[in-house]
């Protein structure tokens, strides 16, 4: 690498280039230091064809050396002319500096990315430069803000007065534009914290605060605004702690009406197997009653015996009674007649005997008079079935 000392008033900035920021109390000490031990670091130029140099990098210390009158300056000689690599290259060594601000870099970014002779991709930029590629998304979310904001952008991550960081500009990167930029300038101002400024982005990002609060909210200073985040985080906590407690009561009413619809389906189902279970004993204790009826001819002056004991006389007509016995009635028109007939009669008796007086055991009335009903529903479920099988 030669190192050539050229003459300054031979050597031109390169206005595109991307560091455009200089500090005057930070060129006033590196021309200081200068004057003291000199130029340790040459600046880089290239050869423009007509006997000058262009500044590749190396501006501070090109116009540091102009501020304490130098006459000539060590310099590299690049014989690069291809734009983009001669840009990159300016990025890359710039990157190096601390001085170099966030703005100057997302500008750079962009650059590549969109000017024509460029059209960078991201991947690209992250490969060339060394740089991951959500840092370069990072530096490009900046350029979100207006240039009153860009002015204010410095390195590092002290909290300054009338300064921003990065760090307190990413929470409000993704607010509308109208709150964006007056909210920066407030953390500037006020010199607000990164978490502070998080809570006052998440406030603006709320949507069930009107735009027209948020406008109001604007008016506010930097503790101002954090005061009202407590306040609206303190009823946001309330009202979450209200909607639990309502889903837990509503899931417990759910659950004791779920309990108590079982309860009595249960009860309903257990009611249910009882009574078919009593009408099936019934109906068979009643079909061996009425059994032992047919096959005896009831007269005026006989006795029925119902759980072992004598009730009293049964009056019924003994043309009305069949011949036969009950087991032995076919499914045919004429002897179901003849058996709903008996069923009848001897339905008719026990009225007598009520209406006489002479029946003593009214349990064991009532008991037949039960199984007698079931008997004679369950002769009309049979004798509904005869009539469809007729018809069919």
């Amino acid at each position: 690498m030669d190192i050539t000392l050229i003459k300054l008033s031979l050597i031109d900035e390169d206005k595109d280039q991307p560091r455009y920021q200089f500090s005057q109390d930070a060129l006033e000490e590196l021309a200081n230091s200068i004057k003291e031990i000199g130029l340790l670091s040459p600046i880089k130029v290239r050869d423009t064809g007509d006997g000058r140099y262009k500044i590749i990098y190396g501006n501070r210390r090109y116009k540091a050396s102009q501020m304490i009158g130098l006459e000539s300056i060590p310099c590299i000689v690049s014989d690069a002319t291809d734009e983009m690599d001669i840009y990159f290259e300016q990025i890359a060594e710039n990157l190096t500096r601390e001085d170099f601000s966030p703005i100057e870099e997302a500008e750079a970014f962009h650059k590549l990315m969109n000017e024509d002779g460029f059209r960078s991709s991201i991947k690209l930029l992250s490969s060339k430069l060394g740089k991951p590629e959500s840092y370069i998304k990072n530096k490009l979310e900046l350029l979100k803000f207006g240039s009153a904001v860009k002015k204010l952008i410095v390195s590092g991550t002290q909290i300054r007065k009338d300064c921003l960081t990065e760090d307190q500009l990413m929470p409000l990167k993704d607010l509308p534009i109208e709150f964006r930029d007056s909210l920066a300038l407030t953390a500037a101002r006020d010199e607000l914290p990164v978490s502070d400024v998080k809570k006052i982005a998440k406030l603006f990002k709320d949507k069930s605060i009107s735009d027209g609060t948020k406008q109001k909210l604007l008016l506010k200073t930097g503790s101002g605004l954090i005061e009202t985040w407590s306040v609206f985080e303190q009823n946001r906590k309330e009202k979450l702690a209200r909607e639990k407690q309502q889903q837990e009561e509503a899931r417990l009413a759910a659950e004791r009406k779920a309990a108590q619809v079982a309860a009595l389906e249960a009860e309903q189902e257990a009611s249910a197997s009882t009574t078919k279970e009593h009408a099936e004993s019934s109906g068979a204790q009643y079909g061996e009653a009425t059994a032992t009826a047919a096959a005896t001819p009831i007269t005026q002056n006989t006795h029925l015996q119902l759980e072992g004991n004598y009730i009293g006389a049964v009056e019924a007509d003994d043309a009305l009674l069949p011949s036969n016995t009950m087991h032995a009635v076919s499914l045919d028109k004429a002897n179901y007649s003849i058996t709903i007939d008996h069923a009848y009669a001897e339905a008719e008796a026990l009225l007598v005997q009520l209406r006489n007086g002479d029946m003593q055991q009214l349990d064991a009335c009532e008991q037949l008079s039960n199984d007698m009903l079931i008997k004679l529903q369950q002769l009309q479920d049979l004798w509904r079935t005869i009539m469809r099988e007729s018809q069919a």
